[in-house]
């Protein structure tokens, strides 16, 4: 599978988090969040998420949501994994009305602390077509152009609700850490 440098869609959006820097670990809050809370983040698109490794180790979060019209199944290894950034790489498959195809999509979680003493939180996702998408596109006749329009207008809408709640959630798992208590988070 080739990616291709092409940029089809990309979106960053930037929610505060009442807790210091110093209190976040966004790897750990990826990696521990229950399937529940995930949907939580972005209800009705969020559909399903889990965790596992790669064969070679690897942590990877799997996710299945809504973006636009698309069913999308992503497959996030983790490039970069630490408390205040996460670097995740999917190919991951798009099922929509004309059928199954695949995108590379980098999703970053980023915390940065503010003057105030408060995280500032941004989700940033990027998508690049791959080889197989092209060929999807030429099969039904579609164009990158469109294609990207689409893809653009779709995920920014998607990104724009689910920062917010993604970094309360991220809040929330520092709080309850911070009391010793992981219980429901």
């Amino acid at each position: 599978m080739k990616i291709l440098d092409e940029i089809l869609s990309q979106s960053a959006y930037s929610a505060e988090i009442d807790v210091p820097i110093e209190q976040i670990d966004i790897a750990e809050w990826l990696f521990t969040l229950s399937e529940a809370e995930y949907q939580r983040c972005c209800v009705p698109d969020h559909i399903g998420a889990g965790t596992t490794t790669t064969d070679d180790g690897r942590c990877m979060s799997i996710n299945v949501e809504m973006i636009g019209t698309g069913l999308v199944v992503q497959h996030y290894v983790a490039d970069e994994a630490n408390k205040s950034y996460c670097r995740m790489n999917s190919i991951s498959d798009v099922f929509s009305a004309n059928g199954r195809t695949q995108i590379n999509v980098v999703w970053e979680l980023i915390a940065e602390p503010t003057s105030d003493g408060r995280t500032l939180y941004t989700n940033r996702v990027t998508s690049h077509p791959t080889d197989a998408f092209i060929d999807f596109l030429k099969e039904h006749g579609l164009t990158l152009k469109g294609a990207a329009q689409a893809r653009q207008e779709a995920s920014s809408d998607h990104n724009r609700r689910e920062t917010p709640l993604f970094a309360a959630s991220i809040g929330r798992r520092a709080q309850a850490r911070m009391r010793g208590g992981l219980d429901r988070v």
